[in-house]
C-alpha cells in the first residue's frame, strides 16, 4: 500500500501552497506532502516532506492529524493519504526542486480551480475544524472526482 502525506502548514487563517513541479500532480498547486518512506512514520513523514519541499522546519509535536483518504483512480487504489495541520513552524518557505511558487492564501479564496478537484470537497472540512476519514474516487486521470465520502473521527 502507498502512504503519503498532505501538510497544512496555517497562520491566521491563511494556508501555505505551491505549485507542483515534479512527479504526481506536477503544474497543480498543493500543499507540502509526499511519501512515507518504508518504515517512517507518519509525523517524520510529513516534517521530512515539508522541509525538502518548502525548507520550512516543523516539530512532529507541532503536527496534528485532522483527516486520512483512501484516494482512487478509476476504481483501482492509487493510495491512503494522511493529511495533518501546523500551527507552528519555523522559517520563510523557499523554492525546492519539487515545489515552488509559495504563497499564503486566505481560506476563503483558496485556488481551488488549480488545485486536485477533491480539494474543494474535503478541504474546507478540515479547515473548519472537523477530523474526518474519507474516500475519494476520481476518474482515470483525476480531472473528475466521481464519489466523495467521509466519516468524523477523533484521531489520538
Amino acid at each position: 500500500m502507498k502512504i503519503a502525506t498532505i501538510c497544512l502548514l496555517c497562520r491566521e487563517q491563511s494556508l501555505l501552497l505551491g505549485v507542483k513541479k515534479e512527479g504526481f500532480g506536477t503544474g497543480k498547486i498543493n500543499a507540502p506532502g509526499g511519501k512515507v518512506k518504508e518504515a517512517e512514520k507518519i509525523k517524520s513523514a510529513a516534517a521530512r516532506e515539508v522541509f525538502e519541499e518548502a525548507g520550512i522546519i516543523v516539530e512532529e509535536t507541532a503536527l496534528q492529524q485532522v483527516a486520512v483518504f483512501q484516494f482512487y483512480f478509476e476504481a483501482n487504489f492509487v493510495f491512503e493519504c494522511h493529511v495533518l495541520l501546523v500551527k507552528q513552524c519555523e522559517g520563510e518557505e523557499k523554492e525546492s526542486d519539487e515545489m515552488g511558487d509559495f504563497q499564503w492564501y486566505p481560506f476563503d479564496k483558496l485556488p481551488f480551480e488549480k488545485m486536485w478537484v477533491g480539494d474543494r470537497l474535503w478541504m474546507p472540512l478540515v479547515l473548519s475544524g472537523k477530523r474526518i476519514e474519507g474516500r475519494v474516487d476520481f476518474n482515470s486521470d483525476g480531472s473528475e472526482v466521481k464519489k466523495f465520502s467521509y466519516n468524523e473521527v477523533k484521531f489520538d
